[in-house]
């Protein structure tokens, strides 16, 4: 089978590439994303830097994208671990859908200037195709802890809807001065309400007004009309 063009080095460990990702992340504010910033993560956890390099190669693409995908990667395993196994289940939607965001901007309190550099990197025109991707993959993980299961085309609109929404938080919490980060919590929940809003009324938009036809019913009547 091909590999994906995403695809990491297949033979280098998982857990020490989510190591040397958190490794970069604490660093990226002063060395970037690139090969200075993988290379002195590399001495820092005692891995060869030319190991480290191509443990975020993938398919001909720069090691930026690949370091910043494993790091995200690394936010997704510890949200799936810490809101998982039903913990949001007596929640209204709303409220998993706000908890879930806001547990990803606390993984990466502080890290607002390594944040900036990330977006940059993925803003960049050769890396939007994957920089879609995780967004996609991490808001497909969240619907899922928040308990949707849809499958028809209501699965990527919300997917859709909730990337968008958190990379639009995402972009203002890199720049909230605010204490405590107040001026991101209030713009969070507007934008839920929003996508509140915009689910509602797209089920009473696509309920069909008159009932769908039924067999059974129907022949039901014929039988046993109504007084």
């Amino acid at each position: 089978m091909a590999r994906s063009p995403d695809s990491p080095a297949a033979d280098f460990p998982a857990e020490l590439r989510a190591r040397l990702a958190t490794a970069i992340a604490a660093g990226a504010a002063f060395d970037g994303w690139g090969e200075v910033g993988i290379r002195a993560a590399a001495e820092a956890e005692g891995v060869d830097p030319e190991v480290a390099l191509y443990a975020f190669a993938s398919g001909g693409q720069r090691v930026e994208i690949g370091a910043i995908d494993a790091w995200i990667s690394t936010i997704d395993a510890a949200m799936m671990v810490a809101l998982g196994n039903g913990v949001l289940e007596a929640l209204p939607v709303r409220e998993r859908i706000r908890r879930l965001v806001a547990f990803r901007l606390e993984a990466i309190a502080g890290q607002e200037e390594t944040v900036r550099r990330a977006l940059a990197v993925m803003a960049m025109p050769q890396n939007a195709p994957r920089a879609a991707r995780i967004g996609w993959r991490s808001a497909d993980m969240m619907w899922r802890l928040a308990g949707d299961r849809a499958a028809d085309y209501n699965h990527y609109t919300k997917r859709a809807t909730l990337g968008a929404l958190y990379a639009a938080t995402l972009a203002v919490w890199a720049d909230d001065t605010s204490e405590g980060k107040v001026d991101t919590a209030e713009f969070l929940e507007r934008r839920i309400a929003g996508v509140m809003r915009f689910e509602k009324a797209k089920a009473r938009l696509l309920k069909p007004a008159i009932p769908a036809f039924s067999v059974t019913r129907f022949l039901g009547r014929l039988r046993y009309p109504a007084a």
